[in-house]
């Protein structure tokens, strides 16, 4: 009987931090000029994946419910020209184990605004910048130049 319960708990799936796998699953993607990425949904994965898109990180996305989880299909952007991806780095800043949080007086700013910092905030996910006109301030999930 023990043997079975040590079978099923080798078979479980545990996943402490989602949205690090998530980062880790577009750094990964990029690396290995992928044009496409399948990725678990999550609804916090999918508003990340909405501000990348719209800030111009990601060519396309598409959200498919069909299974219980569902997944996110991610077209990734490269220059034409010079092949260079438009994701130049992905950096988990709020940690499951070390949440860090900020207030809107104090909110970050990526490459001197050059990048964007991804918040979790009272408003929904935003960016850095959308975050400071609103005057809102909280978690920081995510540093993306």
């Amino acid at each position: 009987m023990q043997a079975f319960f040590e079978r099923a708990a080798a078979n479980v799936k545990t996943m402490t931090d989602p949205i690090a796998d998530y980062l880790t699953r577009l750094r990964n993607a990029i690396k290995a000029r992928h044009r496409v990425v399948e990725i678990p949904a999550s609804n916090i994965k999918k508003e990340i994946t909405k501000v990348l898109f719209d800030k111009g990180y990601i060519s396309n996305y598409k959200f498919d419910d069909t299974s219980v989880q569902g997944t996110i299909k991610i077209a990734l952007k490269y220059n034409p020209v010079t092949k260079q991806p438009a994701i130049l780095n992905l950096t988990r800043i709020s940690k499951p184990g070390l949440r860090k949080y900020n207030g809107a007086d104090e909110l970050p700013r990526v490459l001197n605004g050059l990048g964007i910092a991804i918040l979790s905030t009272s408003k929904g996910v935003i960016t850095d910048k959308e975050a400071r006109a609103l005057h809102v301030g909280g978690e920081v999930l995510c540093y993306v130049y």
